[in-house]
């Protein structure tokens, strides 16, 4: 890696023998030019700004230490080494204290001058590669925010959020969503030529247009759904003002795009004054494409779309198995279906309420529809009632397998919570599995379902396993007498404890404690 280096020097003998006796090359450096006085070496450090400036301290017009102090505030990053006589002690003090990287008593050798480009090429290679790592750190660290505010924006767009969790969301990421009103517009990018073959490059080059008319407007936030779509989300002060917004960036756009191959279909929602209800400007920007309307051979109009009845959605989330999946298809999803398969609309209408209303079941287990379907794009492709049903199948399935999964894990803390407190009090003879279900936060008849089905035990054969497993250590360990045993592990009464003991072991605790 080279560096340039610039030379200041009055005596012309003493830089130009340094000039062309010195290794630059060999030492990594590039010998970028000289000047006989500061003044003249001004300018020509503001053209070149080398990494290493050489000068000399006592020179007419202006010496080096006014030269140094001029650097270091223009150059700030330039490593400035001083060439002083034994006799300018003080100018050496006044370079320390402006900072100077190294200071060389005349007379000057060349390998003095080898030995000091050796160091500073190695400092200048560690500092470069440091701003290497911290440029590279930095678009790592703003690709991964894009990326986390897209996906917040997504969220929101298909209603898996609600806007005070979307808000804590954006406040870490400095993005900022609260806005009088919002907008969504869908773009689809389609072949001008329809006989013109696929052109992955075209396509990308028209999403980089479309992304150039939006950068730097902070009211616009561009979402790549995927190579043939865009979701604009627009916010403005007032909905009276968004159409009038929207119409102009789209005419920036349509104008940018009409030198490509391409040609745009737009869908545009109307505007919405909460953030929640970017979801349905999304869906009805879905429904207003151009395209979409043309699919529609059923003739059904917006106002006759079709909902899946999400309470029936949200009851099988929630109570629902595996073996329940076709009663509940059959009955609320396929008399749906002849309507939904003449209309594309409807269609995307249908899988998207069963895809919200898992969303929604999922944010509220702490989940997210990622853990069900990583990507939507595959409503575009449902093309039977089969297909339909595959689909939601594996969509309310794969929830139910996350709700169950969740339910397990809180099941596991509840009772290790349980089993904390039962190995801390089991020596209290009044002990309950009323008082421990009340500490785990569950009814008596809950827990004592949930702890034997989870522990293979009753609450009573726990209590008395921990009990007696205790009284073996102490009848092992120490000389105490059984009744006095009995009244440490919980149990008031030494014959029910002799009794429960030899029913444990087949032993009494006096045979138990005798020598083999």
């Amino acid at each position: 890696m080279s560096y340039k280096v610039f030379f200041v020097e009055d005596e012309i003998v003493t830089r130009e023998g340094i000039r062309d006796k010195v290794d630059w090359r060999g030492h990594g450096f590039e010998f970028c030019g000289e000047a006989p006085d500061g003044e003249l070496a001004l300018p020509l450090l503001q053209t070149v700004q080398p990494d290493v400036l050489i000068t000399d301290i006592k020179m007419p017009f202006m010496d080096g230490l006014e030269l140094s102090r001029i650097v270091r505030e223009r150059l700030p990053a330039t490593k400035i080494v001083i060439l002083s006589g034994h006799d300018e002690f003080e100018y050496a003090q006044a370079a320390i204290t402006l900072g100077v990287t190294e200071y060389l008593l005349k007379p000057v050798t060349v390998q003095d001058i080898h030995r000091v480009l050796q160091k500073l090429a190695g400092q200048l290679d560690r500092e470069r590669h440091a701003q290497e790592n911290l440029k590279t750190l930095r678009q790592q660290v703003e690709e991964q925010r894009a990326g986390q505010c897209e996906r917040l924006w997504l969220d929101l767009v298909v209603g898996a959020v609600s806007s005070a969790e979307a808000i804590a969301q954006a406040q870490p990421l400095g993005l900022e969503l609260i806005a009088g009103a919002y907008l969504v517009v869908v773009i689809k990018i389609e072949l001008r030529d329809s006989a013109t073959q696929f052109d992955y490059r075209e396509y990308q080059h028209v999403q980089q247009v479309i992304a150039g008319a939006t950068a730097g407007n902070p009211a616009v936030f561009l979402i790549k759904k995927d190579l043939e779509e865009l979701v604009l989300i627009m916010t403005g002060n007032a909905s009276d003002d968004l159409p009038a917004n929207r119409d102009a960036l789209l005419a920036v756009i349509a104008q940018r795009v009409r030198t490509t191959q391409c040609t745009l279909a737009i869908g545009s929602g109307a505007p919405q004054k909460r953030l929640t209800d970017i979801c349905p400007s999304f869906i009805e920007a879905l429904a207003s494409l151009p395209g979409a309307a043309s699919r529609n051979n059923g003739g059904v109009g917006k106002a006759e779309l079709l909902k899946v009845n999400k309470s029936a959605v949200e009851s099988y989330l929630k109570c629902g198995g595996k073996a329940d999946f076709d009663d509940f298809f059959d009955t609320f999803i396929q008399p749906l279906g002849e309507t939904a398969l003449r209309s594309a609309i409807i269609k995307n209408y249908i899988v998207m309420d069963v895809v919200l209303t898992t969303a929604k079941f999922l944010n509220e287990l702490g989940g997210h529809i990622d853990h069900v379907i990583p990507d939507l794009s595959f409503i575009e492709d449902l093309q039977t009632m089969g297909q339909i049903r595959e689909q939601v199948q594996a969509i309310l399935i794969s929830a139910l397998l996350y709700r169950d999964r969740q339910t397990s894990r809180q099941h596991a803390g509840l009772l290790q919570q349980a089993r904390d407190y039962i190995d801390a009090h089991f020596r209290d003879p009044n002990l309950s599995l009323v008082e421990v279900a009340a500490h785990a936060h569950l009814s008596p008849s809950h827990f004592s379902t949930v702890f034997s089905q989870e522990t293979g035990q009753t609450f009573k054969e726990y209590l008395t396993e921990i009990r007696i497993r205790t009284a073996k250590e102490l009848l092992r360990t120490t000389t105490q007498r059984s009744f006095e045993i009995a009244d440490q592990i919980g149990y008031s009464d030494p014959h029910y404890f002799s009794y429960v003991f030899r029913k444990q072991t087949g032993l009494s605790p006096k045979e138990f404690r005798a020598p083999a």
